[in-house]
């Protein structure tokens, strides 16, 4: 595993849960980083904050990640301070709501689309310049889901969709980025209680039913998920690319 010191980061959507763990993984690993965030500023405040009592660089801005100019105008800010990326995690996403199949409508699609996929092409693409620029190869993790493995809960249909194109993004853009040293890998995670994600859109007792179903016997959290994706981006001169590591207590199993 690579020595993370000194590595610059662009994390997305790191307010709490997932992207905040995984910050704060990256931070203690010695990584310099740009917080972006949507939602609210506390979390990358507190990043921010761990970080410089370390002697590190932080910093953190705010974009809407489904419209390009705002993307771009993050990802540059993000670079000029690093002074580069070399590790990109494409943290947004969301399931906004549960619907099934007679309620969607057009709008709702999109907006699900845009969240969990326009988002991670804005990124991806405003940050390609400065990864194929990283002197010793570069890294980028994606956000991926165990919906996006079996299909998901009732009611998911079009998040799993997204979650589903985001394994393909990742197998198809490992392809066409190996040539440049980038290194393109995803997680997808199971029940990670913890987070905004199954706070609003996960009953206990769903929960409770999942968690009797899953050979560890518990639920995962937000840490959990955050260890695999330090590993991903440690292997920045590594030969693991187009991978997904499911992290789900061996629910599913592939």
């Amino acid at each position: 595993m690579g020595n993370l010191t000194g590595k610059k980061v662009f994390i997305t959507g790191a307010e709490q849960g997932i992207g905040k763990a995984t910050a704060e993984q990256l931070i203690n690993a010695g990584c310099d980083i740009y917080i972006h965030y949507f939602s609210g500023e506390e979390g990358p405040k507190e990043l921010a904050e761990l970080a410089h009592s370390r002697g590190q660089r932080a910093a953190y801005g705010y974009a809407d990640l489904t419209d390009t100019a705002d993307t771009q105008r993050c990802v540059a800010a993000a670079a000029e301070f690093l002074g580069g990326i070399d590790i990109l995690i494409n943290n947004v996403g969301g399931i906004i709501a549960r619907k099934w199949l007679g309620e969607i409508d057009r709008q709702f699609w999109q907006t699900v689309i845009d969240v969990n996929m326009t988002t991670m092409l804005n990124v991806t693409q405003s940050a390609l310049p400065y990864l194929k620029s990283a002197k010793d190869g570069a890294s980028i993790v994606n956000l991926a889901s165990l919906a996006g493995r079996s299909g998901g809960h009732s009611g998911s249909l079009v998040y799993s969709t997204a979650k589903g194109a985001v394994l393909t993004w990742t197998r198809s853009l490992a392809a066409e980025l190996g040539e440049h040293g980038i290194r393109v890998n995803a997680v997808a995670p199971g029940l990670i209680l913890g987070t905004r994600f199954h706070n609003l859109h996960t009953s206990k007792e769903s929960a409770d039913e999942t968690i009797h179903g899953i050979p560890l016997g518990r639920a995962g959290g937000p840490e959990d998920v955050a260890r695999v994706i330090k590993f991903l981006a440690s292997e920045y001169d590594g030969f693991v690319s187009g991978a997904t590591i499911d992290i789900n207590g061996g629910i599913y199993r592939m």
